[in-house]
């Protein structure tokens, strides 16, 4: 078997065969973990005289069947000890994990198939060709880590390979969370808490974390930091519930993967009540970041975003990417350490500041833009959001405002606002040359694209007498507006969700000013949904060229989102770092979605779900939904042509099959804050026990 060797690495790598040529060596130690494979390095760099050869690889790069055929013929048939650490268990490896058993049972050599944490697996101990002790000391050994015990558990792996005595020695407890210090602290300031993976710190590994705590403090907070084992240690995980609950931090910043849940019970990193920021330390090199539209591998959107998720945690921006250091002699092999990134690293503390700003800043103080989606539904409506009643809902939020302490002014009724925001006079906001000194700060590569696509700003339909005008209210200290159209308003519909189509100067101009002049603290966007998160750009783990990072910068967002559209509510979740919060559907009606539509809706749900985490569920999935479509009619209702691509038709059916919904809820629309009347609540129960008949209404 005969496989091109590849010189770079791309955010798709662990779907291509790779051929790693390694020579053969005694001993091979396999991980998932760059941590793992820096400490084994080190330990046997420091030992190579009394121990036999070695190599070292990062299963990350033995994802591909052929990738571990080839390897099982070229290193694991000539070795006479295997060891695997399997971060995430055997599903992240199984095919190499049964193919290196077979092999290593037919050669006789020793393989040692270990779990990444201290939850041990029957099947990994199964598929293992060593005795238990052997195992579970070369488990405990790595586990515990640091020099000595890494140290001891090559040792044991020479002795398995048929290399000198067994030295009898059991691992040397270290300690599996604690404290450690990344500079001075700041008295009397807010405070932010930074929980980190202990195996950083075992493998000097700590770079991003000294960068972050360092800009938190240049950001105004008192930084102090948690190192854990990982959050699923009962322990490790009451450690932080307590040292939070001790210190009240204003913000948490989480560098830990997955999510923290033991069972039914919160997150320990809830334990203070207050925002939890998600890090992103991405595995891939800062180069298959820039060249990816989707800005993180698969692995990486699974265990630092995805996961984090479902605890509530809101998205950052990467603060660190891999970079090879040179080769270790010997071993063929580099070291992977994480590189800071000054911008994720800006980014992040930013944010976190923004959240610690708006907790220490009094309600009747707190200066915050309510923004009205203006979805493109039925023709000449306003504020239009899905199932929602936007400026109703405007009205109710205010009130319930003004009794926590905002200064919301004389709220007037939802009809009152409709005139407010629709009928009145488009007023200046800014000045043509104030817009163009911000334009001017942009990244050059946003200019290039808004420039090529609408012209010079003062062309902008935006644009009048010498300012840039559109419609908004001011209420106190909020100002409620209906987002401008992010292209031509004859094409609304079209351009709503386009990813390439970059928004016009006068929807640029709105958005700079919000941060730049209006200094808002925080933004309401209120109703599914918007355009801001739908803005050119990654879709997570954002650029500085990005739209949705450029206009909003580290301002927090909250959401109100309908809660039966996870799959978009996703969007603005990672690319906004918004706070979504669910809000009812409007009383449904035996006459909704149903049939083929509901069919389809379901399967592009479960798009929406599986994009950017398994591309051939993907490639299926939009296969099976554009056919569905065809076949019953809908994909030529929708306006799809001939001619689109499939992801353009896809798009085209979305947008159609939203439509549809809108429209079949037309009997009502919910207010947000408010439970239905009686009668309404009633035929709601009724219809959710027709279309989910295992659930039982409250």
């Amino acid at each position: 078997m005969h496989l091109l060797i590849r010189e770079t690495r791309s955010l798709e790598q662990d779907e291509e065969a790779v051929d790693l040529d390694q020579s053969p060596a005694e001993i091979v130690f396999l991980s998932f973990s760059d941590s793992d494979l820096g400490a084994v390095a080190s330990a046997w760099e420091n030992e190579s005289a009394s121990l036999p050869g070695m190599r070292l690889a990062n299963l990350a790069r033995l994802r591909h069947p052929m990738s571990i055929d080839l390897y099982v013929e070229q290193v694991i048939e000539n070795a006479r000890c295997v060891i695997v650490r399997l971060l995430g268990g055997l599903e992240y490896w199984r095919y190499g994990a049964e193919e290196l058993s077979k092999t290593c049972r037919r050669l006789s050599i020793p393989l040692v198939l270990l779990p990444g944490d201290e939850h041990d697996d029957t099947r990994l101990s199964d598929l293992s060709t060593v005795g238990p002790d052997a195992r579970a000391r070369l488990s405990d050994f790595l586990r515990e880590g640091g020099p000595a015990n890494t140290a001891d558990a090559l040792e044991l792996a020479a002795h398995l390979a048929g290399f000198g005595p067994d030295h009898g020695r059991t691992a040397a407890a270290l300690p599996q969370f604690g404290l450690q210090d990344f500079g001075p602290r700041l008295p009397d300031h807010p405070n932010a808490a930074i929980v980190f993976y202990r195996s950083y710190l075992l493998a000097g590994d700590t770079a991003p974390i000294a960068a972050l705590s360092k800009e938190l403090r240049a950001q105004g907070l008192d930084t102090r930091a948690i190192f854990v084992s990982s959050l699923k240690n009962p322990e490790a995980a009451r450690f932080v519930t307590e040292t939070l609950e001790a210190w009240a931090p204003t913000v948490v910043l989480n560098a830990t993967g997955f999510s923290a849940r033991l069972g039914d019970s919160r997150s320990p990193l809830d334990a203070a009540g207050v925002p939890v920021l998600q890090l992103v330390l991405a595995g891939s090199d800062q180069v298959a970041w820039q060249e990816s539209s989707r800005g993180l591998s698969q692995a990486d959107l699974a265990m630092q975003v995805v996961l984090p998720e479902l605890d509530g945690r809101l998205s950052t921006a990467a603060i660190s990417f891999k970079q090879e250091a040179k080769p270790v002699a010997g071993l063929e092999f580099a070291r992977s350490n994480h590189a800071p990134v000054d911008f994720g690293i800006e980014m992040a503390a930013a944010r976190a500041a923004a959240w610690a700003n708006l907790a220490g800043t009094s309600a009747a103080k707190r200066r915050v833009a309510l923004i009205l989606s203006d979805y493109p539904g039925t023709a000449g409506q306003a504020a239009h959001a899905v199932g929602l009643d936007a400026l109703a809902s405007t009205a109710e939020i205010l009130n319930r405002l003004r009794d926590c302490g905002y200064q919301v002014g004389d709220v007037p009724a939802a009809a009152g606002f409709a005139k407010l925001l629709c009928d009145a006079a488009p007023q200046p906001f800014l000045s043509l040359k104030e817009y163009e000194a911000l334009f001017s700060d942009l990244p050059e590569a946003a200019r290039v694209q808004v420039t090529a696509a609408w012209g010079e700003p003062d062309a902008d339909p935006a644009f009048q007498n010498g300012a840039m005008h559109m419609r908004f209210v001011r209420q106190g200290n909020f100002l409620i507006a209906v987002q401008p159209d992010r292209g031509g308003r004859q094409d609304r519909k079209a351009n709503y969700h386009d990813p390439d189509l970059p928004p016009r100067h006068g929807y640029i101009a709105f958005y700079l000013w919000l941060q730049k002049y209006e200094n808002i603290d925080a933004m309401i966007h209120l109703g599914t949904h918007g355009t801001l998160e739908w803005l050119p750009g990654k879709a997570v783990a954002l650029s500085e060229s990005c739209f949705p990072l450029i206009l909003m910068g580290a301002v927090p967002v909250i959401y109100p989102f309908i809660v039966n559209n996870p799959g978009e509510a996703a969007a603005a979740k990672r690319r906004l770092g918004a706070v979504t919060i669910g809000h009812l559907t409007p009383p449904l009606m035996t006459a909704g979605v149903h049939g083929a539509s509901a069919e389809l809706e379901k399967l592009i749900d479960e798009f929406a779900a599986a994009d950017g985490l398994d591309r051939r569920r993907t490639a299926l999935l939009r296969r099976e939904i554009l056919q569905r479509a065809e076949t019953e009619g809908i994909l030529e209702e929708s306006g799809a042509t001939g001619d689109m691509d499939d992801d353009d038709a896809l798009a085209h059916l979305d947008a159609h099959l939203c439509d549809v919904k809108d429209m079949q809820i037309r009997d009502g629309l919910h207010i947000f804050g408010c439970a239905p009347e009686q009668t309404r609540r009633r035929q709601l129960e009724e219809a959710l026990k027709l279309s989910c008949p295992s659930i039982e209404p409250d």
